[in-house]
């Protein structure tokens, strides 16, 4: 019993010594630190004993440094391992005025009827990570209805290139934005941003400049757009799958003791996105869908619990946790936008889920603040995830797009309306 207590004492010594050092050296500052203070106590107690007794209470070291030892050996590639090229559509590769060197993939309009001059670009959510299958069938719905469709992946995601740690915020996410609509080269451009996508697109619209570069704008289940939103508490939308649906299956890199450790001080923000136990790259490697568990069922209806479809495929998943957290904390960072957002003109349409896993308020703070959000469209039956393959719900979602473009008459409701916020968070819709 002692020497099982001495042993955990030793992890508990290293796991605080990563925190302390952030990870410095793969973790070796902290291993060797924490073992080298348990050997030379194990010797100040084993000083009066003889023979072999005296080398007793080293077991407990041995054994911690045995165990402590995989939370510093890399178990997957440290260099950035992108995924392999998708069947369907061409990745190409554009270096952005600001630097960035992101992965972009072209639908031109397949219908050779109807085709809209406007080209249509989409923000995908992460925030740092690749675009799903999911999404890209999305998109190939909408250039099969006659627009010219472009997206990419955010700076660190998928297929496109690193940063340094210290270059993703929510601002530089904004100043992509601008320099991929400048690389078009193509006059104003429709946007649709989705999740944290709707975030980036949400402060573009505050920006004059980068508003001034967009045709109209699409916000999709917005996460929280400044400091001041992040900290809201509120209701979501109705009961998710969350809870319900069948454990994910697949490889975790949280099941190795690594990965473990790193992703989980960082979600405690014990360590820095940038810390020394583990490269961006290498966590980018590691972390898999499974990871995500619990996630991806709070996307979808309760109803929907027993067939989630598959989101993405193994090989082309990517996200990179580290880069993710490190936008979000400069969002929660960020002053309040809702003097610069009050200026916006840009005509705006914002998407809710029914079973939203994202509080109301988040939502609504844009209605609330930007007025030229001239419809809302609440979509009945589909989670975070609206277009997700399940039914008519691809079909539906692109139905209220396309009405915002063309300016015709919505197909739901317009509801919420600003007035009508106080009632639509009272009554927890």
């Amino acid at each position: 019993m002692l020497t099982l207590v001495a042993v955990a004492m030793l992890v508990l010594v290293f796991i605080a010594l990563i925190a302390l050092t952030d990870g410095a050296g793969s973790g070796l500052a902290a291993w060797s630190t924490a073992l080298g203070a348990g050997a030379v106590l194990a010797m100040w107690r084993g000083r009066r004993r003889t023979g072999p007794a005296r080398l007793l209470p080293l077991l407990p070291v041995v054994v911690a440094a045995a165990l402590t030892a995989t939370v510093c050996v890399p178990t997957v590639p440290t260099a950035r391992r992108h995924p392999p090229a998708l069947p369907f559509v061409a990745t190409q590769h554009w270096s952005l005025a600001t630097g960035s060197r992101v992965a972009v993939y072209h639908y031109p309009p397949a219908n050779s009827g109807t085709r809209h001059p406007v080209p249509f670009v989409y923000l995908n959510g992460g925030p740092v990570r690749g675009i799903s299958v999911l999404d890209h069938r999305f998109l190939q719905l909408l250039a099969r209805q006659g627009y010219d469709v472009y997206a990419y992946e955010q700076a660190g995601g998928g297929r496109s290139d690193l940063l340094p740690m210290g270059q993703y915020t929510i601002s530089r996410s904004v100043r992509d934005l601008a320099a991929f609509i400048d690389r078009l080269d193509a006059g104003q451009v429709d946007v649709l941003g989705f999740s944290s996508g709707g975030v980036v697109l949400t402060r573009a619209l505050a920006d004059p400049s980068v508003a001034a570069r967009m045709h109209r704008a699409i916000v999709a289940e917005p996460g929280p757009m400044d400091g001041p939103t992040a900290r809201i508490t509120g209701h979501k939308g109705r009961e998710s799958a969350r809870g319900l649906a069948p454990a994910v299956t697949g490889p975790r890199s949280t099941h190795v003791p690594r990965y473990a450790v790193a992703f989980g001080l960082m979600r405690l923000g014990l360590l820095t996105p940038d810390t020394g136990l583990i490269g961006q790259a290498e966590g980018d490697n590691a972390f898999t869908a499974a990871d995500l568990g619990s996630d991806t069922a709070s996307a979808y209806c309760a109803r929907d619990a027993h067939r989630i479809p598959a989101e993405d495929t193994a090989q082309n998943f990517s996200f990179s946790p580290a880069a993710s957290l490190r936008v979000q904390q400069t969002v929660k960072d960020a002053p309040s936008l809702a003097p610069l957002l009050r200026r916006s003109r840009t005509p705006t349409m914002l998407m809710i889920a029914e079973c939203s896993s994202q509080a109301r308020q988040w939502a609504t703070a844009v209605l609330a603040d930007d007025p030229a959000v001239r419809r809302t469209q609440l979509l009945p039956g589909v989670g975070h995830r609206m277009w997700n393959g399940l039914d008519d719900n691809d079909a539906r979602a692109a139905a209220v797009i396309t009405a915002f473009l063309q300016d015709e008459p919505a197909p739901l409701p317009n509801h919420p309306t600003r007035d009508e916020i106080p009632t639509f968070l009272r009554d927890r819709e």
